[in-house]
């Protein structure tokens, strides 16, 4: 099939309707998807040349020593925890260590903890940041601890400065997840990279995507010769210029990925900062159309980046005015069945959720008032990486205010 050929069934099948605001619109391009369909004529689809070039080029781009492409964010957060614990690993990480993780989280940042036999202990988060509460952190600190699992929220994040001190005098293993807020910038560094591993994700609504991936990045040589074994079943084939195909250095998984999903993320990544520029622009757009409108009346609060960060948008969250609580659901439904699609924000007060409760991992039952407010008052919309048009600003403006007449 012609390039010409491919490029018409793309434009037929990726049109975005204006008329709805969806939480992310189809972001490939002809050029991904036409660059993609080339692997497929190759006689390596699987982790290949494609996968090489992307991991040199994205640890180029954030001043990274090295990065590995597994096949999904979560599959980087189970790599970086279980080369933590790896024998091979000098000072590693013993069973029932502790490990800090905000209670805003997703469920791929916390089970790696449990997974690798560490004790998680849920730190409460600011709600006017959706990040890590530097207070409530201090307070969770003591002997047992020995790791923090970071989550930088919708490409928000915390005052890495402090964290960073802390790290540095208790000594602690600092992971990154940053499957969010690939881009964002903290005094001028990117995150993702302040602690001993980053992780990213490239799932379709991300800031970049290759439908599914991600990338694990870090600096020690070490920890990247570990993170390689584990990735493919545990052998050394190709780290070091060796050859052997099956000797099998470590234990392992199978979390490889393909050179088809590393060929639409290398071009992807290539936009990473226009892509940037135009999620913030519309968000400026949106939050200038609702609070300029004849209809506004405080019926939300919008999230701002912390002090120091340049942001890499993921969405547009937001907190509903309190008066309004009771009427949240209905107004959420009423926003998806007028074509707004709308998202928790991550999952809420993860100590609500009933696994929590099965692996008994809150015995103390801990409040977390930053969290359950979060999961009350939240909830976020896309903020896509095309131009926002009048037809969805307008639609946006009045479907959204009417919050004060559900």
């Amino acid at each position: 099939m012609s390039r010409k050929a491919i490029i018409k069934l793309i434009n037929r099948y990726t049109k975005t309707d204006k008329k709805k605001y969806p939480l992310s619109p189809n972001s490939l391009t002809n050029d991904d998807i036409y660059k993609a369909s080339r692997i497929l004529f190759t006689k390596n689809i699987t982790m290949g040349s494609q996968t090489k070039k992307f991991e040199k080029d994205f640890a180029k781009f954030l001043g990274a020593k090295y990065a590995l492409m597994v096949n999904s964010g979560s599959s980087a957060n189970l790599l970086a925890l279980f080369t933590l614990i790896n024998p091979a690993k000098e000072n590693k990480l013993k069973t029932g260590d502790e490990c800090l993780i905000p209670a805003l989280c997703w469920s791929t940042s916390l089970w790696p903890i449990v997974q690798a036999g560490l004790k998680p202990r849920f730190v409460d988060v600011d709600p006017l940041t959706l990040n890590l509460s530097i207070k409530d952190l201090k307070k969770k600190i003591n002997k047992k601890t020995k790791a923090i699992m970071l989550v930088h929220v919708l490409g928000n994040s915390t005052n890495m400065d402090e964290l960073n001190s802390i790290v540095k005098k208790k000594k602690l293993y600092l992971i990154e997840d940053t499957c969010e807020s690939l881009g964002s910038k903290y005094k001028n560094k990117y995150l993702g990279t302040f602690g001993n591993f980053g992780t990213f994700s490239f799932y379709y609504s991300h800031q970049i995507t290759a439908g599914e991936g991600g990338m694990i990045i870090c600096n020690n040589k070490k920890d990247y010769e570990i993170l390689y074994s584990l990735r493919s079943h545990g052998w050394d084939r190709g780290l070091n210029n060796n050859n052997n195909d099956f000797n099998f250095v470590n234990s392992g998984f199978n979390l490889r990925p393909t050179d088809i999903n590393a060929a639409i993320g290398s071009n992807q990544f290539k936009k990473l900062n226009y892509f940037k520029k135009i999620r913030e622009n519309n968000r400026k757009k949106i939050i200038s159309k609702l609070t300029k409108s004849k209809k506004w009346n405080n019926q939300f609060t919008f999230i701002n980046p912390i002090n120091s960060l340049d942001p890499s948008w993921f969405g547009l969250p937001i907190l509903l005015n309190k008066r309004y609580l009771k009427n949240k659901n209905k107004f959420l439904k009423f926003l998806n069945k007028h074509g707004i699609e709308t998202r928790p924000i991550i999952s809420g007060n993860f100590c609500n959720q009933p696994s929590i409760k099965l692996y008994k991992l809150n015995k103390n039952k801990e409040f977390f008032p930053g969290a359950q407010e979060i999961e009350m008052r939240g909830f976020f919309i896309g903020i896509h990486v095309e131009k926002i048009s009048k037809n969805q600003l307008n639609l946006l403006e009045n479907k959204m205010l009417k919050i004060s007449e559900i």
